[in-house]
């Protein structure tokens, strides 16, 4: 047996997703899990109600209604339900990759619009989840890898913009911020390299905790909404309404198609970052059915599309824990926390600076997933150039907006992140450049050539 297989079933064997750590450790670490996409998740709703300029009684009831639905599906992923979930270590949340559409949508037909197109777009990733075993040649590892590779790279400035105090600080880069953000990354660090058992794989809610508690002597924490927010609220399905218009359908389907690939890349990040192998098909098709059905259910209960929360990714990756129930404590919490005001005014009450110094580190080991899963491609001039030409174009088009300036809103919705752009590239340029098998003259020498 080789030095590696060797490596790779002590590695399996000690990472399990079965595993069930006892409570005392299982409890903290799937807590850990929330405080780091929480944030990140209230924030669709936040965006979307404040360019509609909705009263804040709405806002609310839309952050605890994504509060609510992120934990439902959370769990039907962790956990499974019949053909549904990837029954991995995976957290689910509201999509940001649907903003840029949502919101012209929102503003020109209405929430009710808004909800109609997400029903649609969960309808579109469920099918696509459930027929992946024939699409699955769409997405090889040279393209997943980039995917992922992308998707931590993209994701670099997000944690940097909650590192300097959030999007839209009328203060960020103030000194209070880098120093609060310097203090988590370097208590994470720390304790994820130089600590053992719990306090190595607890690091990023260790530094999350030394980061909130130094806010909140220092007076940096505002604790009103926690005053102001009720105790308790129950989901109201259908409370808003849904509408179905084309011009709101249609673009919403084809962002769903491509965010399948990004579903499919954090179900790969997982497995890479935390398992150190490749996802199998029962896992990919459950988990991308998982975020069409929950996508649905989101519709329904006043809530955006869900997906897989890419930060929680590099958390899988970071502590080493697995753990499918670990995962789905999280998912509990944030059902709790959907359905107790209070409990989510304390949590989004964290500064954005907190947050940032413990998703540096996570997006980063995202990409670090990405590059060991690219590692295993052949590096022959095919496959360079799918992942040149992807990322040159995932990463560059953002940064000059103005290229799309004579495009359609619609378009311009799609392409401005770089992901979707980035995506199409990857699978597109797989399909249509000739493998080196098809290449290679040679019969015998055909036969011997590996992809």
């Amino acid at each position: 047996m080789s030095n590696d297989n060797f490596w790779f079933r002590r590695f399996s064997a000690s990472a399990d997703v079965n595993e069930m750590p006892p409570l005392r450790r299982a409890v903290p670490l799937g807590i850990q899990h929330v405080l780091a996409m929480f944030v990140g998740n209230v924030t669709v709703p936040l965006i979307i109600a404040g360019a509609m300029d909705l009263p804040s009684e709405i806002t609310i009831f839309l952050i605890q209604a994504t509060l609510f639905v992120s934990g439902i599906a959370t769990l039907v992923q962790a956990l499974g339900f019949g053909p549904l979930g990837a029954r991995l270590p995976i957290v689910m949340g509201t999509s940001f990759g649907f903003v840029p559409v949502l919101l012209p949508i929102a503003l020109n037909l209405g929430l009710p619009a808004a909800l109609g197109a997400t029903l649609c777009a969960g309808v579109t990733i469920a099918l696509v989840g459930a027929f992946l075993p024939w699409v699955r040649f769409l997405f090889p590892p040279v393209v997943t890898g980039t995917f992922v590779l992308m998707i931590g790279i993209l994701l670099l400035p997000v944690g940097f913009a909650y590192a300097g105090g959030g999007f839209g600080a009328t203060d960020f880069g103030a000194s209070h911020h880098l120093l609060l953000a310097g203090l988590v990354f370097a208590v994470t660090l720390g304790c994820h390299q130089f600590a053992r058992g719990f306090w190595s794989e607890a690091a990023p809610l260790i530094g999350l905790v030394a980061g909130f508690a130094t806010a909140l002597a220092t007076g940096l924490v505002d604790l009103s909404r926690v005053a102001e927010a009720d105790w308790l609220t129950l989901p109201r399905p259908l409370a808003i309404g849904i509408e179905f218009h084309w011009a709101a359908i249609l673009p919403m389907v084809l962002l769903a198609l491509v965010t399948c690939a990004e579903s499919i890349g954090d179900i790969v990040g997982t497995t890479a970052g935390g398992l150190d192998r490749q996802p199998t098909e029962r896992e990919l098709s459950g988990g991308v059915m998982a975020d069409g059905i929950a996508s649905v259910f989101a519709a329904g209960f006043n809530a955006f599309p869900q997906i897989s929360f890419s930060q929680n990714v590099g958390m899988v990756a970071l502590t080493g824990v697995v753990s499918r129930f670990v995962v789905a404590i999280g998912g509990g919490f944030l059902l709790v926390a959907g359905l107790l005001p209070k409990l989510g005014a304390l949590v989004s009450s964290i500064p954005n600076a907190v947050l940032g110094g413990a998703v540096l580190i996570m997006f980063g080991m995202i990409t670090s997933a990405g590059i060991k899963m690219l590692s295993h491609v052949a590096f022959d001039k095919r496959n360079m150039v799918i992942i040149g030409v992807s990322l040159s174009v995932a990463i560059g088009l953002p940064a000059h907006e103005e290229l799309l300036a004579g495009a359609s809103a619609e378009v311009r919705a799609m392409l401005a992140s770089g992901l979707i752009p980035g995506a199409l590239c990857a699978m597109l340029l797989n399909l249509l450049l000739p493998t080196p098998d098809k290449r290679a003259r040679p019969a015998r020498v055909a036969e011997t050539t590996h992809d």
